[in-house]
């Protein structure tokens, strides 16, 4: 007997299925996309147990008759294509016959459905392959797919889902790229019965994405458009302060499909080359509009890849739309005044301790604010004060586990007789310190972030970081995933001094926040770290998770390279330079330090002959 056999139609159907049914959200999108193609005004989907149980598609769209109905879940059966020339134009969401078939293969399905025209609706089922007839049905215009228990005959499949939480946030996602690139769709999505989003049809750009991510990044967008060469581009962008650690906010859509493409990608990063720092994410939205011979979109099963025609052209329209507009906006950041310099109590301070601290925090602003100097004498004043009034609770030399203040400082390496030093700050970025043998040349953003880090880490060797309780909280909106990452890594939140509560629907609030984060505003560090969490997805364990979030918090915590400092806070930096460890580069390997050595500048100056 040979060893090569015909595999029969329903195990080529599950193989097949494999490539377009990954996980619950994929059945999502393909249901959504069939409603748009059949020209439907509203769509329902409701999702129980993270679409594992149960998937409901309901739409008011054009319908399938008797007949259509009883092909529809054939391989490649599809009303989208007559001929090979139509693969040249394609004008559709869907086209490869692939979706009904698919999930037809892979779980119990049914579909109810009415045209406008017929007296009723008709409804067929099918379970993993095994097809039911045709039979009439009460039913409205439209149509309705029920899918349930999906892979439930593919242990080996099923077994790979993720939590229920995880498996609806990948649903939310397909949801809102749906509701951004159609505007005119009314989209209701719930789980287990409880409504997550309802959009009106009609609702602007805009508007969506502050109902869909929240109104302050809506709000920071900005528009602008472009239409050149038979392509016409729209975008909403963000500005370079409201960068992200991750790529999540990047939204490509191409004739309202979304899409993943290196060019534009690259496109919009070079944008912003030199406007953010290089690990950073902008914010993005944009839209592509161009004639569908332009580009291939038959080059995976899941429609998300794309071939251009002439993508330099793509490349370049894209770059001089997103750069024109950053270049013509005033970008300038609101500044505001420094926080006082204080002592940082250690973990098991009291409560007159603590009201010692906001004392002198109180009289600190009071004097800096009715004593008339200038702008480096305040600022050299408040430190003093500060140091001043903690200076009895210094500990003794060479300990970084001590007292610190908000410039993260221990006052370790100060003596009571410290006098300045000659020090040079250059472009109030760099430090230029004679040694004896040369100088050094100090990156203080590097340095200052590779100290913070440091005493961090000592701190949670001892327990968890000192936090205090804001004077009011902060809330923000915050996303499903966002939520759901609260919940998982609330320990390790909470380990970091980091304090988060519920404050209404969809609403988080921060209530407690790192003493050596005071220079950090809470909201924007809490976004950024549940982003990081949130695509993190369990990759990283708990250690290095945490060491991240360090790396994170110490770089937001650290001076920032533009900003002037006294010689007193010179000093401070200095002196932990040899007390604490590791400061020949910073947590994420860059050098802080360039020495010059006196051999170095004359050959330089080419006296070595001398």
């Amino acid at each position: 007997m040979g060893r090569i056999a015909v595999l029969d139609d329903n195990m080529v159907n599950m193989i097949a299925a494999g490539e377009v049914i990954e996980r619950p959200a994929s059945v999502v999108k393909e249901l959504l996309e069939n409603s748009i193609d059949a020209g439907a005004g509203r769509i329902v989907i409701d999702v129980e147990d993270g679409g594992r149980r149960l998937i409901r598609v309901v739409d008011d769209g054009g319908g399938m008759a008797a007949d259509d109905l009883a092909l529809a879940f054939e391989p490649h059966a599809t009303s989208k294509l007559r001929t090979a020339d139509d693969l040249l134009g394609i004008r559709t969401m869907g086209f490869r016959g692939e979706a009904l078939a698919s999930i037809g293969a892979v779980a119990k399905a049914s579909v109810t459905s009415r045209t406008p025209d017929a007296i009723g609706a008709h409804r067929i089922e099918i379970d993993c392959g095994q097809k039911g007839p045709v039979v009439p049905c009460a039913g409205d215009t439209g149509t309705t797919i029920e899918v349930r228990n999906l892979f439930y005959k593919l242990p080996a499949r099923r077994k790979f889902l993720r939590t229920a939480n995880t498996e609806m946030n990948h649903i939310a996602e397909h949801f809102t790229r749906i509701a951004l690139s159609h505007e005119s769709l009314d989209l209701t999505l719930t789980h287990n019965n409880r409504q997550a989003h309802h959009l009106l049809s009609g609702q602007g750009l805009r508007e969506r994405i502050g109902l869909l991510f929240g109104p302050q990044m809506a709000d920071d967008l900005l528009e602008t458009t472009r239409q050149e060469r038979g392509m016409r581009l729209r975008a909403l962008l963000g500005r370079p302060v409201g960068a992200r650690s991750s790529g999540k906010y990047q939204y490509v859509f191409l004739n309202r499909r979304f899409i993943r493409d290196r060019f534009i990608l690259h496109a919009v990063k070079e944008a912003y080359r030199g406007l953010i720092e290089p690990n950073k994410y902008p914010v993005v939205f944009l839209f592509i509009e161009m004639p569908p011979e332009d580009f291939d979109v038959n080059v995976h099963p899941t429609k998300v890849e794309v071939r251009f025609d002439n993508p330099n052209l793509v490349y370049s329209e894209v770059l001089a739309l997103l750069r024109d507009k950053l270049l013509s906006t005033n970008l300038d950041v609101g500044a505001c005044l420094p926080a006082p310099e204080v002592f940082v109590p250690s973990e098991r301070f009291g409560h007159a301790e603590s009201r010692d601290r906001q004392q002198r925090i109180e009289r600190a602003m009071e004097d800096f604010f009715k004593t008339p100097q200038p702008a480096s004498t305040q600022r050299s004043f408040d430190f003093k004060r500060s140091y001043s009034a903690g200076r009895s609770k210094t500990p003794p030399p060479h300990s970084v586990s001590g007292q610190t203040d908000s410039f993260g400082q221990s006052g370790s390496a100060l003596q009571e007789d410290w006098k300045p030093r000659t020090y040079l700050q250059v472009d109030n970025s760099y430090l230029v310190v004679p040694d004896a043998d040369g100088f050094m040349v100090i990156d203080q953003h590097a340095l200052h972030e590779r100290i913070l880090y440091e005493q961090m880490c000592v701190r949670l060797r001892e327990g968890r970081l000192p936090s205090q309780r804001l004077l009011m909280p902060h809330p923000f909106e915050a996303t499903p995933a966002q939520a759901d990452a609260l919940e998982k890594h609330r320990d390790l939140i909470e380990k970091i001094g980091v304090e988060i509560e519920m404050f209404g629907p969809n609403t988080l609030a921060v209530q407690a926040f790192p003493m050596l984060l005071e220079r950090v505003e809470p909201t924007a560090f809490v976004v950024e770290l549940l982003d990081k969490l949130v695509e993190d997805e369990g990759h990283s364990n708990e250690e290095r998770l945490l060491h991240e979030i360090l790396d994170m918090a110490a770089c937001k915590a650290a001076v920032k390279a533009g900003q002037p400092l006294s010689e007193a806070e010179i000093a401070h930096l200095l002196a932990n330079k040899d007390v604490v460890q590791r400061t020949s580069r910073c947590p994420h390997g860059r050098p802080t330090t360039l020495v010059f050595s006196r051999k170095d500048l004359d050959k330089q100056f080419k006296r070595t002959g001398f």
